[in-house]
């Protein structure tokens, strides 16, 4: 806590030394004394805070082993009350020298806020009505050599908090409750696809070409084959291969990095679930996006109802489901649906103050996408299915029947923000070579997001992929969602920082 990025004032960082050297010399009475806590291995514990106070009627009396981190002190002359803080809160503890043995008494008065002890004792309520665990014996099991931060002002800096999660978790008990929202739901998420009968499966994190996604990699080099291999940037191409091999049904929950900039909702590694399922198409996909994250929200909060970045949400199923040329005509007010040539659209878009990226072609589809992603998404608040993708930024998309210009594609938007991207897969090899290709060539002019050719994945397709829909949701999004977080950082135990040296 202390060193020389320390921000405080001299005055205090003298008194923090003090303290820092006050704890050594605690440690080292009690190590010269045959009591060193670093030596203890192993304490039994058999109940924690929160089972205790649910169920105090029946463990009134009763002996109880319990271990935690002392968080406050009060007494410490004849009788000592502590808080003590494990996994599940925090249970009072109340200490009297005559019902302990002396030497162990004298030694637990001496003990520091944030030591960490294990404690015998016998549950009971003290005159005030308060739940206790009277103590019998203490054992010290870990001796805290750093102050907690609320000895100086608490722990109120958001980036100090992201750098040392350890500490924010003990001095911020509350942020335990994203972490815990995060693990059921991708619990739920588990047992929601095992019981459609997918298999979990898991797919290279390193990779000779960065595929599946319009993103730009990290690059690394693997020593033995001497060459640079990419970190997935996605996990679609592999799984696909899968269904071709004849798993019909697969999913993977696995982390994802992408050489990007961070903000709110980007972190450079982010974890997702992609599945895929053969003779299935992007429908399927929106009914399993709608029933994980609706079920998850019923199953996990007890409601359909949910605050997020300050807007109230209904997750009750039967979410909307609209084209993209139906938003952009209600949204926008231009529609394309009555436009066919491509120098129309780019006018079309250009009124609207709608300009093009630089790298894309003027076409019919990439003036469609322009004009939603700058003037559309930003205004869909409750869940909602965009669906009819332009090829154009669709290349792993089966294109519609009714529409070539359009694929059978969907992005879910909650809070104009993305929680999942499907497809009906494109399984038509000399398509998807195509496709490929137009990417290469924009690579080659310059945009080093887009995709790779990837010839084995040709041959696979060749093999022949089944019609199959896949869908890929971000994990992070969701669990923001679900926990009310505005920010990425608050749900990913360690985020990506930046070096302080």
């Amino acid at each position: 806590m202390a060193g020389k990025n320390d921000q405080r004032p001299a005055s205090e960082q003298e008194d923090l030394s003090q303290l820092l050297q006050i704890r050594r010399d605690k440690l080292k009475e009690l190590q010269d004394s045959g009591n060193d806590p670093f030596q203890i291995t192993r304490f039994v514990v058999d109940e924690d805070s929160a089972h205790i106070k649910e169920h105090f009627s029946e463990l009134e009396g009763k002996e109880v082993s319990i271990a935690g981190r002392l968080m406050s002190k009060r007494g410490m002359g004849k009788v000592s009350f502590c808080d003590l803080q494990d996994k599940s809160g925090r249970i009072q503890l109340y200490a009297r020298k005559d019902e302990m043995d002396e030497a162990e008494y004298n030694r637990f008065k001496k003990y520091d806020i944030g030591d960490i002890v294990g404690v015998h004792g016998v549950v009971f309520r003290t005159q005030r009505g308060e739940m206790s665990v009277r103590v019998v014996t203490v054992a010290l099991l870990s001796k805290s050599l750093l102050p907690l931060p609320e000895k100086f002002h608490g722990l109120t800096s958001t980036e100090l908090r992201y750098r040392q999660r350890y500490v924010d978790l003990i001095v911020n008990p509350e942020v335990k409750r994203n972490f815990i929202i995060r693990s059921q739901f991708i619990k739920f998420m588990r047992s929601y696809l095992d019981d459609m009968g997918y298999i979990e499966v898991e797919t290279p994190v390193l990779n000779t070409i960065a595929g599946g996604a319009a993103a730009r990699p990290f690059i690394t080099h693997h020593n033995t084959l001497d060459i640079d291999m990419y970190m997935r940037i996605a996990t679609e191409l592999p799984l696909k291969r899968l269904i071709v091999g004849g798993m019909d049904r697969v999913y993977e929950i696995g982390r994802i990095f992408r050489n990007e900039g961070m903000d709110p909702k980007h972190n450079p590694e982010f974890t997702t679930i992609e599945l895929y399922q053969a003779y299935a198409d992007f429908h399927d996909m929106m009914d399993i996006a709608e029933g994980v994250l609706s079920g998850a929200a019923q199953k996990i909060l007890g409601t359909y109802q949910v605050e997020w970045q300050g807007e109230k949400i209904d997750l009750t199923p039967g979410w909307r489901r609209l084209t993209m040329v139906d938003a952009v005509r209600e949204y926008a007010g231009v529609d394309f649906a009555a436009i066919s040539d491509d120098a129309e659209a780019v006018a079309a878009a250009g009124a609207i103050g709608v300009e093009l990226a630089d790298a894309a072609e003027k076409t019919w589809g990439n003036a469609l996408y322009a004009c939603f992603d700058q003037k559309v998404e930003a205004q869909l608040i409750q869940p909602t299915f965009i669906t009819m993708y332009p090829v154009e930024v669709s290349p792993l998309s089966k294109r519609s029947p009714k529409d070539p210009r359009l694929t059978e594609r969907f992005e879910l938007f909650v809070c104009h923000s993305e929680l999942a991207n499907a497809f009906s897969e494109l399984n038509d090899p000399i398509d998807q070579r195509q496709r490929f290709q137009k990417q290469v060539e924009q690579r080659e002019r310059g945009d080093d997001e887009t995709e790779m050719m990837d010839d084995d994945f040709i041959t696979a397709l060749e093999y022949g992929l089944p019609p199959t829909g896949g869908m890929g949701m971000g994990i992070d999004r969701c669990v923001m969602l679900l926990t009310g977080s505005d920010s990425i950082r608050e749900v990913i135990l360690f985020p990506t920082m930046k070096p302080l040296d």
